[in-house]
């Protein structure tokens, strides 16, 4: 249904810009035309008549495309996935251009090759020195091939991993951005040691004693989520996602029948309220009706306060009491 909706409202939002656009040129016609009469009085009463009916005409499309956002309100799991997967969502290129400053992009795993489907580097956050990285992914099916969907292969975990560890040696608190259907499942990628790479980040992640936030802002699922995922605070957006896998792969693996995705995804707890109340979650970021695609600005000024919350509060820890504290969150999960 909500891709139904999505449809019908970015069909709306096509007129209305068309509208406003014309609008717009009629009344600085309109204006123009009234400062210097070059126009008759009747011409200039037609254009007036011309631009009432262009603002009523936006009035009723304005109208109908917030009664058609009134269905997307109360989603089930599996609409929360496609919104989640939604390819203009906003992802870290667009989460780093909104929050930080001073970004400087830090590339290759120093052994092997640079992957492009992790992204990171040195920030600024509100003036805090910080390390920010997470998985990539386009706005285009160009892009979308070039990031390899946002599916990293082991030396994008090594990558992520020697980030963080010029973050626990300088103390910069770390800041995660969660968003890949999963680790790259190739052939080249188990042969360069793809379980070893994951494994490492979450031994490493759970000793650190700098501050770590991970931020699932869309899809995050199995291992290649959880690789960076080891934080002290865990907050996702409203309709992103969280599990061991995707529901496609829980269908097949449980029933041999990935049809039945819609019915597993209700099944496997994965939305960012089953996760709050779970505790795996540690806070829900609100987004526009719709989708966080919508409405960047939004997204953007709804994480910026959380997100700045919850480092100032983990800044006042100790280096002990920090890794301590991470420990003891995934000690109460379950």
């Amino acid at each position: 249904m909500i891709k139904e909706i999505l449809e019908e409202v970015e069909d709306l939002d096509t007129k209305i810009k068309t509208l406003e656009r014309k609008a717009m040129k009629e009344s600085s016609e309109l204006t123009m035309a009234a400062d210097t009469l070059e126009d008759s009085f009747d011409e200039i009463n037609e254009e007036m008549e011309t631009l009432d009916e262009y603002n009523s005409r936006l009035d009723r499309l304005k109208e109908m495309r917030r009664y058609a956002l009134e269905s997307a309100v109360h989603l089930a799991p599996d609409e929360k996935v496609f919104l989640a997967r939604h390819m203009q969502r906003p992802h870290i290129d667009d989460f780093i251009n909104g929050l930080f400053t001073d970004f400087f992009e830090q590339k290759g795993d120093h052994l092997y090759d640079e992957d492009l489907s992790i992204y990171g580097g040195i920030a600024r956050f509100h003036g805090i020195p910080v390390t920010v990285l997470g998985h990539r992914k386009g706005h285009t099916m160009e892009d979308n091939m070039k990031y390899n969907f946002g599916m990293p292969c082991p030396e994008g975990y090594r990558k992520a991993l020697r980030l963080m560890n010029a973050a626990e040696k300088f103390g910069r608190p770390i800041i995660t951005f969660i968003d890949t259907p999963g680790a790259y499942p190739g052939l080249e990628a188990e042969e360069h040691g793809q379980g070893e790479a994951i494994a490492q980040n979450l031994a490493k992640m759970s000793q650190f004693h700098v501050p770590v936030i991970a931020v699932v802002t869309g899809e995050g699922s199995s291992g290649g989520a959880l690789a960076i995922g080891v934080a002290n605070r865990i907050l996702m957006l409203e309709n992103a996602v969280y599990s061991i896998l995707s529901p496609e792969g829980f269908a097949s693996i449980l029933w041999k029948d990935a049809e039945r995705h819609k019915e597993a995804a209700k099944l496997m707890k994965l939305t960012a309220d089953d996760l709050y109340d779970a505790g795996v979650c540690d806070e829900v970021i609100g987004e526009p009706v719709g989708g966080a695609q919508r409405d960047y600005d939004e997204v953007m000024h709804n994480l910026d306060g959380v997100l700045y919350r919850h480092l100032k509060e983990l800044m006042k820890l100790s280096p002990s009491g920090c890794k301590h504290d991470r420990q003891k969150k995934y000690r109460m999960i379950g």
